[in-house]
């Protein structure tokens, strides 16, 4: 009984040998592999193949499956927008037929709307005046003119400060001097009006000032763009109400205006050529509105 158990003992110590021979045989840097290694190799690789196969169309599918159900719920966010804008742009065809009716019969010839639009590239934003201007380009070659309105798909940013014959300078709502204002209004059920006056860069909110103190305005109120400046035509976005206070001397009231536009991601911008009759240059001398 003890032969035998040497035996086995002897047995196990030689397999352990030769098995962590056969290790450091295959560990070697070798040119070639000996042909049971090779068999082997090819016998696990296949098996491997054989397996990651399935487990890779069945990954493949739950993806493609999220991915379908990713899409589904996009496409449903995209109809509910094209449905909605495709109501709103029926709505202003309505409107825009009553209103040209409404002229016609009245004999209105022109409104603080009317505009036309050129659409133009930003092509230069020097950092150290990154708030204050933007280069576009487009100049007088263009049609463009000093203080015609500049705006983005999101509302007003500015308006055109110098022109060259390519290009232009615009001066951003968000540049402190203390000539850049703009008459605006807010809209309520009884508008009231107010001027543009200054940027907090703190809280990235314009300042609209010197609302009258009795005005009935409200938080997400909108406020545009008056048209009584004679620079800015009627109506275009300027942005919304969030918060409201009486001047210092309690006179007024001041508004804090989220803007509309987004002032950090300019890329493209529309100017805006106002058609409505203003007046004469040097009766507006200095109002910058």
């Amino acid at each position: 009984m003890t032969f035998f158990s040497n035996k086995r003992l002897i047995v196990l110590m030689v397999s352990i040998i030769i098995l962590v021979a056969l290790i450091g045989y295959s560990m070697s840097d070798r040119d070639r592999v000996t042909w049971p290694e090779q068999f082997m190799k090819d016998t696990v690789g296949w098996v491997q193949t054989l397996v990651s196969k399935p487990a890779q169309f069945a990954a493949g599918f739950f993806e493609n499956l999220n991915e379908l159900q990713g899409l589904y719920a996009e496409n449903q966010v995209l109809k509910a927008r094209l449905e909605e804008y495709a109501q709103v742009s029926v709505e202003r065809n309505m409107l825009k037929a009553e209103n040209d009716t409404l002229k016609a019969t009245l004999e209105i010839e022109e409104t603080l709307s009317d505009f036309r639009m050129r659409t133009a590239t930003v092509i230069h934003r020097n950092p150290d005046r990154w708030s204050e201007f933007i280069g576009i380009n487009r100049g007088s070659e263009h049609g463009i003119q000093r203080n015609m309105a500049v705006i983005t798909a999101g509302g007003l940013i500015g308006k055109v400060h110098q022109v060259g014959q390519f290009s232009s300078k615009v001066q951003l709502l968000t540049d402190n001097d203390r000539t850049n204002r703009v008459s605006a209004m807010v809209q309520a059920e009884v508008p009231a009006y107010g001027f543009i006056e200054g940027f907090d860069p703190e809280t990235g909110m314009l300042m609209l000032k010197k609302l009258d103190i009795d005005a009935d305005i409200e938080v997400e109120q909108t406020v545009t763009t008056s048209g009584l400046g004679g620079v800015y035509p009627r109506g275009l976005i300027i942005g919304e109400i969030v918060q409201i206070e009486p001047d210092e001397y309690g006179l007024t009231k001041n508004a804090y205006i989220q803007p509309a536009a987004d002032f950090y991601g300019l890329d493209y911008v529309i100017v805006i050529e106002r058609t409505s009759t203003t007046l004469d240059p040097e009766l507006t001398e200095g109002d910058g509105l």
